[in-house]
């Protein structure tokens, strides 16, 4: 846990320092590069204080995201002035936040590492084809402390979603993006994919520990498991006010491997950043994940769920 918030924040510390030194002007004009890094926190302390007992806790959340998008080739077409035939984006989208509570000690509260590229060559006006390729996991372990002792249910690559999905774009304006086409995923456990507690994955009242790559439906000998199928994806991305800005993608997928409604894969992530001043910026981060194959919920935590997070907070922002 020490190693992994030394390396977000070596992390956040070298983004801020590039941001502070980029030059106004990009040596390639075709490029249109940018982002924001933010380091928001909350603190709460009381004493003598029944309606909250924690005497102490201490939040943080430091995230960035950062964007190359080009476009090229003259459409030739009047009716849509900000088309161009060729359009190529790709983002990265950083996040980690931890929590020290008094009674609890330091525990994770929120972990991404999503990369998304995406070309398109439109045809006809607004319309056009292309590609989509998106892989998402993690910086460090996350843990059910609800077992003693805790029980390591994740962690970097473990697991990581992989994805190429080709299909038809549709842009009905210059912030949106509408794209159906086919998907092939691979989900992937392959950081420790057995993770057992005690030797041999055997209990000392004799039952047999449930293997990391289990709860993903991965074999663990193989470590990865392919997914096709149908997927639609949404996408969304404008100031909505002047100081206020607002990003969203939505993908929803489905296994045709699957025989039951276990195939169904949707993932959905919202950001809106208000801006108060140069520094000073309010952020909301929301994300809501369901996965039928994903089964560790329930009071037998053998079920799937609605998985969510979300992270409000004041601090300071960087443009890039």
């Amino acid at each position: 846990m020490r190693r992994a918030l030394l390396s977000a924040g070596a992390l956040c510390l070298a983004l801020t320092s590039i941001a502070q030194t980029a030059p106004r002007k990009m040596k390639n004009p075709k490029w249109n590069r940018g982002g924001m890094v933010s380091i928001v926190g909350a603190q709460t302390g009381s004493r003598n204080f029944t309606v909250a007992p924690e005497k102490y806790s201490l939040t943080g959340v430091a995230s960035a995201y950062l964007f190359a998008n080009k476009s090229w080739g003259r459409s030739g077409w009047d009716t849509v002035k900000y088309e161009s035939r060729h359009n190529w984006n790709t983002s990265v989208d950083l996040s980690y936040g931890l929590s020290n509570v008094q009674s609890s000690g330091i525990r994770k509260v929120d972990d991404k590492l999503e990369l998304h590229t995406r070309y398109t060559f439109h045809a006809v006006p607004r319309f056009g084809l292309g590609f989509q390729a998106n892989l998402r996991t993690q910086f460090s372990n996350g843990y059910d402390y609800s077992e003693s002792p805790r029980r390591r249910i994740s962690g970097f690559f473990a697991p990581a979603y992989l994805s190429f999905s080709p299909g038809m774009h549709w842009a009905p304006s210059r912030n949106t993006l509408l794209a159906v086409g086919v998907v092939g995923r691979w989900v992937i456990v392959s950081n420790n994919p057995y993770s057992f507690n005690y030797q041999g994955g055997v209990k000392p009242t004799g039952e047999t520990e449930r293997t990391l790559a289990s709860i993903y439906e991965v074999d663990p000998e193989r470590t990865s498991r392919f997914e096709i199928g149908p997927m639609v994806t949404l996408q969304y991305n404008r100031n909505v006010f002047k100081n206020v800005h607002y990003r969203t993608r939505l993908d929803a997928s489905y296994d045709t491997k699957q025989a039951s409604r276990n195939g169904l894969d949707v993932y959905w992530t919202n950001n809106v950043t208000m801006s108060v001043n140069k520094w000073l910026k309010v952020v909301y981060n929301y994300d809501l994940i369901y996965d039928g194959n994903v089964k560790y919920f329930g009071p037998n935590k053998n079920q799937n769920a609605i998985q969510m997070r979300s992270v409000l907070g004041v601090g300071v922002g960087v443009a890039l």
